[in-house]
């Protein structure tokens, strides 16, 4: 690992340079790119205003929601393969600044999506038994409940859970640490959701 052959002292620049090329992925606004090329406009202005696949969904165009979907994932994974070769910690700091960079992107003003795919990106990259648990936990409640934002709850908070059970106990505190920051993002939701008031997943015309 690196820090094992150079010593936290010189290490901890690297480090945080796998963050920083996370976060730099991370920020890429994929729904926003996806929504102007299929001609739907600024998504900001659209439904919630979120960047995220659920609200380009909300356009009706669900190539392009299917599009930002896989986008927001690939580049949460994107940034754990590019810097594994570095070892497991710059791999998953990467993997953080990912996700953080998906919620707070610089490219506009730090107003960014909540999430869910980059999540499951992430987690598919550092380790994909766990990851395809998550996905297949999301996709069960979302076609349950038709919830999209109860299935990311529920899938963020049992994927430290698998990753423990799979004694994976290095990416335990990472997958914890984005899934209270994954809930936080999700507090309006959460809200909406006790008081009967968040919309369901609803199919519109195909794209």
């Amino acid at each position: 690992m690196l820090h094992d052959v150079m010593g936290w002292e010189r290490a901890a620049p690297w480090l945080g340079l796998s963050a920083l090329v996370g976060y730099l992925l991370g920020s890429i606004p994929t729904g926003v790119i996806v929504a102007r090329l299929r001609g739907l406009g600024d998504l900001r202005a659209v439904g919630s205003g979120n960047i995220g696949a659920t609200n380009v969904l909300r356009t009706g165009d669900r190539l392009a929601a299917a599009l930002t979907l896989l986008g927001d994932a690939a580049k949460g994974a994107a940034a754990v393969l590019l810097l594994a070769q570095w070892g497991p910690l710059p791999s998953m700091l990467a993997g953080v600044g990912a996700f953080f960079g998906h919620l707070f992107p610089v490219w506009l003003r730090f107003r960014g999506g909540k999430g869910v795919a980059t999540f499951l990106g992430v987690l598919l990259a550092l380790y994909l038994p766990a990851g395809l648990i998550a996905l297949a936990v999301w996709l069960a409640v979302a076609v349950l409940t038709r919830f999209s934002s109860l299935a990311a709850l529920v899938s963020a908070a049992l994927a430290p859970v698998s990753l423990a059970l799979l004694h994976q106990w290095g990416a335990v505190l990472a997958a914890a640490a984005l899934a209270a920051a994954l809930w936080l993002a999700h507090a309006r939701n959460i809200r909406r959701l006790l008081s009967g008031a968040e919309p369901r997943i609803r199919l519109g015309r195909a794209g």
